[in-house]
């Protein structure tokens, strides 16, 4: 089993018109973290418009492309008493990732309202909520010793309760055995916890992905090979992704280059990353080669670049299963 810890955000996908985002204020194409007060503001006009709801989340996106991929997987983290988060918890049911959500009357579910222009433009809004409450004893700590993998990010580190949840798993994770998988996620982490983080890869992960320009803020160096080299050195399995040039992975001190699978030209990169880290889990998982997991990944990766969204529907991912059980997928 795969367990994930994560911020689960409902993404609101509201279709509006360019007048609509002038009188917000908003800068197009952005993303911004919002307070209540706006949040509220922005519900209401979801409610005057056309508007859909998915699970969101870095972790979360990482987590359902496994379930959808027939991996045992199970998501941690934490939602509010809401409507909001009563459809999290629905959806993710239906995505047959099992749940060990807490619940709180504390705030409400952290949600993200994804502004859509007729340009297709997408201009997005992030209420934390209730994620920022996660703490150590909502850590179910027979689940993360019968996982095989536990994955987590960094936006895990914008919070003491958080960061001390996080600690609390690492620790009955090293006692157990479980690999540990952590995608740095946000380069604005980075920038925050640069040093944390060069001693939690050091010392907890086993497996490690950055995106260049996270690796070129942890390493001070713009070269993508030479980030991997350098980050190679600190855990088992360091990842650099390196965007239309494929991906580096350092594996025991040896470095591979993966190709880039599928479009150049991407419609959405939303969650590419996510789902980068959920093909080279599902390899491990399966115990492939370090580079065909790699393979996977790069596969997965330009599959959902070539939709809207961070989630496989569920005709796609019964493709991609058949895919990935044969060996049609070396092929490619």
């Amino acid at each position: 089993m795969v367990y994930g810890i994560g911020n689960p955000l409902i993404d609101i996908i509201v279709s509006v018109e360019e007048e609509d985002i002038t009188a917000l204020g908003i800068h197009k194409g952005t993303m911004a973290l919002i307070q209540q007060e706006r949040m509220e503001e922005l519900l209401n006009l979801s409610k005057q418009r056309n508007t859909t709801y998915s699970c969101g989340g870095s972790c979360p996106n990482t987590i359902i492309a496994l379930a959808s991929l027939g991996v045992n997987a199970t998501l941690a983290g934490k939602i509010g008493n809401d409507e909001n988060g009563a459809i999290y918890t629905s959806r993710l049911r239906e995505l047959g990732v099992h749940d060990q959500l807490a619940v709180t009357d504390r705030d409400k579910t952290g949600s993200t309202v994804i502004l859509i222009t007729p340009d297709s433009e997408r201009s997005m809004n992030t209420y934390l909520g209730a994620n920022r409450l996660y703490e150590a004893s909502d850590v179910d700590e027979k689940t993360v010793q019968d996982a095989s993998i536990f994955h987590f990010t960094g936006y895990m580190w914008d919070t003491q309760s958080q960061q001390e949840a996080i600690t609390k798993a690492l620790q009955i994770a090293k006692k157990h055995n479980t690999l540990v998988s952590f995608d740095i996620a946000d380069p604005f982490a980075v920038g925050r916890y640069r040093e944390p983080f060069l001693k939690l890869i050091k010392e907890d992960c086993d497996v490690v992905y950055a995106n260049r320009e996270e690796a070129r803020i942890l390493f001070d160096n713009y070269d993508p090979y030479e980030c991997c080299r350098s980050m190679g050195k600190l855990c088992r399995t360091a990842i650099v992704k390196n965007g239309k040039k494929g991906s580096y992975i350092s594996h025991e001190g040896k470095v591979i280059n993966i190709p880039v699978k599928g479009p150049v030209t991407p419609v959405d990169t939303t969650g590419a990353g996510d789902v980068y880290a959920a093909g080279f889990l599902y390899g491990l998982y399966h115990d492939f080669s370090i580079k065909d997991s790699g393979i996977i990944a790069s596969i997965l990766a330009g599959e959902i670049i070539t939709q809207r969204g961070a989630q496989f529907s569920s005709e796609k991912a019964a493709q991609l299963r058949e895919l990935l059980t044969s060996d049609a997928w070396k092929l490619l």
